[in-house]
């Protein structure tokens, strides 16, 4: 419901309402910012992340962040420099190691990058930095923007939709005084009980209520300050340190690589969540360490591990989801943050293209056909991981110092080495997202690797991430893109930049001519590639069809669904 106009003072305009203040949110102020497109954030919470949430920032997500120009700031944030990211499993952290997963620490990474090839030919790798940083950063970066207002402290009352747009009555926390927004679209980012979702009247399908040994159930979160944890245990530094006996399971991520954790455990059967007290939860920690080792409790909350829900719709009229509000995870692989940020950056494009009036408002239509397959796929995907990890049960005698001790704990590392792999090697879900079937991608007939996992295949078949390489020069293949849209010619395809120049112009878009040697042509197995500002492959063609990039450019802009095999022919 709406309050009546007499008790509301003020009404601000903009083209964009975003409803929740997490990644998804901030990430959309900042891509609708930089495109000069107006939003008005508000979230009920008083500012940015407390408390560590996510851990693990994947390498889409960084590649993302390098096109707005701060992924090297996100890389600053969280463990010093040095710091190793392993992921190690021990039956208590001072107890005995059963498994390593030795991964680089951030300035190593960052190092390694350029050498790689194959399913890790990137422009950025994954960074293991809590959600706490991210969110601080982008919202620096969203406030820095023309356009952007963020809100914190506010809390959204109730909104009507009309066909002229979107009047929405929002209230200040701090006062209770009142305001209303009119915009021509509104987003629901505002998390797994999003008051957007309910009121479009939008319902979660999927798994949820799953039970397990671990990761499936009600769970505790401890923020905590640890000064003494690590010159209290026996083993080297790690990323993540998983606890795995029969009494408490649980994993706990270094924060910032001194002294701050963030601990979750498995509430026992009979815990009574509501009757946690901070001792309690500094015992539980204590417990895991198998020693009484110091700590100061930060904060704690309990949540809910077992779910793997994707909303029944993502948008309706002028109003969408995004994040949380649309797809909830147990939280295994970091999937859900990246998910989230993914949904930013496909609906940050196409919104702006549309309140500029280069596109038609059913451009906006791609992005529930696009999105909603790859939160099922990723869903899965974290739910197969909780279950490899939560259904594998700790032998009665992994603790004892016995030769049966010793067998358990062998067999125990074997496959926890193994699931580490499985769970925090993973190109193929990272870069492996793909938009087939999507109105606004010419397809051009060609099949896509088969999706994996742990492996990744580069790919320009139309509707995947455009295939990376680092060029002689020590320069990002994706830095030489258009912050909008991009068409690579391998060779001197077009005659001129002329026909291209003036095929943008009459469709009033933005695109960059970047051509690069023949010798790179293999890699996108086509003389040109149109790259969307996303940077996924809307198409690609031989020379011959150069005279029909008009007809593709408009067709990926959403000027009509018209015939894919006329197109790409």
């Amino acid at each position: 419901m709406l309050v009546g106009r007499s008790a509301l003072e003020t009404r601000l305009t903009a083209a964009v309402l975003i409803v929740g203040g997490g990644p998804c949110g901030l990430m959309l102020a900042n891509e609708l910012g930089r495109r000069g497109v107006s939003a008005i954030l508000v979230d009920e919470k008083p500012g940015t992340a407390f408390n560590p949430q996510a851990n693990a920032t994947q390498a889409r997500s960084m590649e993302h962040y390098r096109r707005l120009g701060f992924a090297d700031e996100i890389r600053r944030e969280g463990l010093p420099a040095d710091y190793p990211t392993d992921v190690a499993y021990f039956t208590r952290y001072t107890g005995y190691e059963l498994a390593r997963f030795a991964l680089p620490s951030s300035s190593r990474a960052s190092e390694l990058v350029k050498g790689l090839s194959g399913s890790w030919s990137a422009a950025e790798l994954p960074h293991r930095v809590s959600q706490k940083y991210v969110e601080a950063v982008l919202r620096r970066h969203a406030e820095r923007l023309p356009g952007i207002k963020l809100n914190y402290g506010h809390r959204l009352i109730g909104y009507a939709e009309s066909d002229d747009g979107i009047v929405a009555d929002i209230e200040c926390l701090d006062d209770n005084s009142r305001f209303q927004v009119q915009a021509d679209f509104l987003v629901g980012a505002d998390g797994p009980r999003s008051q957007v979702r309910q009121s479009l009247g939008i319902v979660y399908g999927g798994e949820t209520g799953t039970q397990r040994d671990f990761m499936g159930g009600r769970m505790l979160a401890v923020y905590l300050r640890s000064p003494e944890f690590y010159a209290g245990i026996p083993h080297a530094k790690a990323w993540m340190y998983n606890c795995f006996n029969g009494d408490r399971r649980a994993f706990m991520a270094s924060v910032n690589g001194r002294d701050e954790f963030a601990f979750h455990t498995q509430l026992r059967p009979g815990e009574d969540e509501s009757s946690i007290t901070v001792n309690e939860a500094k015992a539980a920690f204590q417990r895991a360490c198998g020693a009484p080792i110091a700590c100061e409790v930060l904060s704690f909350l309990t949540w809910t591990a077992g779910h793997a829900l994707v909303a029944d719709a993502m948008q309706r009229g002028r109003v969408f989801l995004g994040g949380d509000a649309a797809h909830l995870f147990t939280p295994t692989g970091g999937l859900g943050y990246n998910t989230a940020i993914e949904d930013a950056v496909n609906l940050g494009w196409k919104l702006a293209s549309v309140v500029k009036g280069v596109s038609p408002a059913a451009l906006l239509d791609s992005y529930e056909v696009e999105r909603r397959p790859v939160a099922l796929r990723n869903t899965d995907y974290a739910r197969r991981f909780a279950d490899s990890l939560g259904l594998f049960a700790p032998a009665p005698e992994i603790e004892d110092a016995t030769d049966a001790g010793g067998v358990a704990r062998r067999i125990a590392g074997v496959y926890l080495e193994q699931h580490a792999r499985a769970e925090f090697n993973i190109p193929g879900i990272t870069f492996g997202g793909r938009y087939d079937g999507s109105p606004i991608i010419v397809s051009d007939g060609s099949q896509p690797p088969p999706d994996a996992a742990n492996v990744y295949v580069p790919s320009a078949c139309p509707g995947g991430r455009a295939p990376h390489a680092w060029l002689d020069d020590g320069v990002s293949l994706y830095d030489l893109f258009g912050f909008e849209w991009t068409l690579l010619q391998f060779g001197d395809v077009t005659s001129s930049h002329a026909p291209l120049g003036e095929t943008a112009r009459a469709l009033g878009v933005d695109v960059k001519l970047v051509t690069l040697p023949k010798s790179l042509r293999d890699l996108y197995e086509a003389d040109l590639a149109l790259i969307r500002p996303d940077q996924i492959v809307a198409w690609r063609g031989s020379a011959s069809q150069a005279g029909t990039i008009g007809r593709v450019l408009a067709r990926a802009l959403g000027h009509g669904a018209g015939d894919g095999a006329r197109l790409a022919s």
